[in-house]
């Protein structure tokens, strides 16, 4: 674990800063470089992720480093050696950052935040302090966090659409459909953590990817009821499984270790598992990997998929033959 290498009497959060802030005076990161996320600094300072996010978002304001879509903080191009005093501050001829604000701007800078450091690390705050703006100004736009995450989520579903001429095979229209949403998720692993089969997330670009499954399920002769209901099993089936990606972001950040290394911590509670005679079938199986188990979420989400699907063809077709 490494350690801050700050004034010894400084809150954990500055010595993190002042590591960071050596490494990008010494060159070791260079404009451009990306820095520790959120996640990374948590694993390597041994911090909560609070104290890490105040770190970053600490160089953020000392114009040290800065946020990029798709890729994350990093070094800003004329990253100063240390934070400028505030005696020798002069007037900017820059535009007022507040006068520039949107809504738009507000939901992409929380996107990427929740991206690099996911939806724990997220704040009204920390999205002024990011924009360059003042706490309260982020809030003429957005009345709360809660709101900003739906705008949020609008957004992030609405990054993909589907072709206007839709395919007429119902099979390749749902498999375009799961995979659209999986993409997302894959992109956005903090999406898949909103909202639940009984409290639906309601905003429109989610109900863009329902209605073109629902749409590749109506006309074959399906009751309402069961029509949903496959719609219904087919989105718990991509979800269910991207609320993963997001757990599993989190557990690493916690503890500090990797799935693996995780696992490998928790060898000889599976080992007296397997050796207590009560669980044979599980012991066979798992004495039957090499190098034991690789859990794949891709694979699986499409292993998953050809199997609900090939289950589903009989009802789905089957009616549209009675009818």
């Amino acid at each position: 674990m490494t350690k801050a290498t700050g004034a010894a009497g400084d809150p954990p959060y500055l010595r993190i800063v002042a590591a960071i802030r050596r490494r990008i005076a010494d060159g070791e990161l260079a404009p451009g470089d990306r820095v520790p996320s959120t996640r990374q600094i948590a694993r390597e300072w041994g911090v909560a992720l609070a104290t890490a996010t105040k770190a970053l978002t600490t160089l953020r304001l000392e114009g040290l480093v800065e946020a990029r879509p798709r890729i994350g903080t990093v070094v800003a191009g004329t990253a100063p050696a240390a934070p400028a005093a505030p005696a020798r501050r002069r007037p900017s001829p820059a535009p007022d950052p507040e006068q520039e604000l949107s809504l738009d701007r507000i939901v992409r800078t929380a996107i990427e935040i929740a991206d690099a450091e996911g939806l724990s690390a997220l704040s009204m705050r920390g999205v002024a302090a990011r924009l360059g703006v003042a706490a309260m100004s982020t809030y003429r736009y957005v009345p709360s966090k809660e709101d900003l995450v739906l705008h949020m989520a609008d957004a992030a579903y609405g990054e993909d659409s589907y072709p206007a001429d839709a395919p007429e095979d119902w099979r390749t229209r749902i498999e375009l459909g799961a995979r659209t949403l999986w993409s997302l998720y894959r992109k956005h692993p903090w999406l898949a953590q909103l909202g639940s089969l009984t409290r639906p997330l309601l905003v429109p670009n989610l109900m863009v990817h329902g209605e073109w499954v629902l749409g590749a399920l109506d006309g074959h002769g399906l009751d309402p009821t069961t029509l949903f209901d496959i719609h219904v099993l087919i989105y718990s089936h991509v979800q269910g499984l991207a609320v993963h990606l997001e757990m599993e972001a989190h557990a690493e950040a916690a503890t500090g270790q990797s799935e693996d290394q995780w696992m490998d911590s928790r060898a000889p509670a599976l080992q007296e598992l397997v050796e207590s005679g009560r669980f044979p079938t599980f012991a066979k199986v798992v004495g039957s990997f090499k190098d034991g188990y690789d859990l794949r979420l891709d694979a699986l989400f499409e292993f998953g998929l050809k199997a609900l699907l090939d289950g589903l063809t009989s009802i789905i077709e089957g009616q549209e033959a009675v009818t």
